[in-house]
């Protein structure tokens, strides 16, 4: 499927521009989430890797648009709109939800082209899709949503203080929540690229186990990384997740320069 320039453009944001750099990273945002959240990573890695944010729909500049239900509708947009960044090679990175979304549209790359297979996956703080982990937060009513999202951070305060937007967060996470507590893993679709995944010590909705399980969902290279903090220790991590990255990459691309990317 042949997809616009625009309509490229909506799915994908891009902090800073930086045509010296030799590979990309693409992020994907938590349930709930936004490509802003990734701002500190595109600032932590330029200009030695430009950092791309998925935009999902229902949010920020595209909260006019219909949310999108499920795991696999929302793999095929991306996959698609993707297309348009295939200039130079990239990775992903996913958070949460985000992690699971990344794999999703990986393994779209690997099996129907569309756009270059990512050179690495990163998956943060999401137990292993083997795992088959469900859950009834986007049953709940608001109240019980808000204390979800109160129990794992992640989420500024002063969005949930204004009630138009605490309206529209609560909008987006619940359909968020459908999405991946609804979502049903497909075996035998083990990737190629390396893997590395990540989680905080203290992370209430991830095990290190749940965590380490995504070594079964590569034939390459895996790693597994834990850091201090709890589900959003990113927020607390951003220098030692830039440098995992960065470290990653150097191994793929051993001769080319990271200059201005974390160490």
């Amino acid at each position: 499927m042949t997809v616009s320039a625009e309509e490229r453009d909506r799915w994908v944001r891009r902090f800073r521009v930086c045509p010296e750099s030799h590979v990309r990273l693409v992020c994907f945002p938590h349930a709930g989430g936004s490509a802003s959240y990734y701002f500190p990573m595109a600032q932590g890695l330029a200009p030695g890797v430009e950092v791309l944010a998925v935009q999902y729909p229902g949010r920020q500049d595209r909260r006019q648009e219909p949310h999108i239900p499920t795991i696999s509708e929302l793999a095929d947009r991306v996959h698609e709109a993707l297309g348009g960044w295939t200039d130079r090679p990239y990775a992903f990175f996913g958070h949460s939800m985000g992690a699971v979304l990344a794999y999703e549209v990986a393994g779209r790359c690997e099996r129907q082209g569309g756009a270059p297979a990512p050179v690495w996956l990163f998956a943060s703080g999401r137990s292993a899709p083997s795992r088959g982990v469900r859950g009834d937060v986007h049953r709940r009513d608001d109240e019980g949503i808000l204390a979800e999202l109160l129990r794992v951070g992640g989420t500024d305060r002063r969005l949930l203080d204004d009630e138009e937007l605490k309206a529209a967060v609560l909008t987006a996470t619940r359909n968020d929540y459908r999405a991946i507590e609804t979502y049903t893993h497909t075996p035998g679709t083990a990737l190629s690229c390396p893997v590395t995944a990540l989680v905080g010590d203290a992370d209430p909705k991830v095990g290190t186990d749940d965590a380490d399980a995504w070594r079964e969902h590569t034939t390459g290279p895996f790693a597994l990384r834990v850091l201090p903090g709890g589900h959003f220790y990113l927020s607390e991590q951003w220098p030692e997740v830039t440098a995992t990255v960065t470290a990653a990459l150097r191994q793929t691309f051993p001769a080319w320069e990271f200059e201005g990317s974390s160490s």
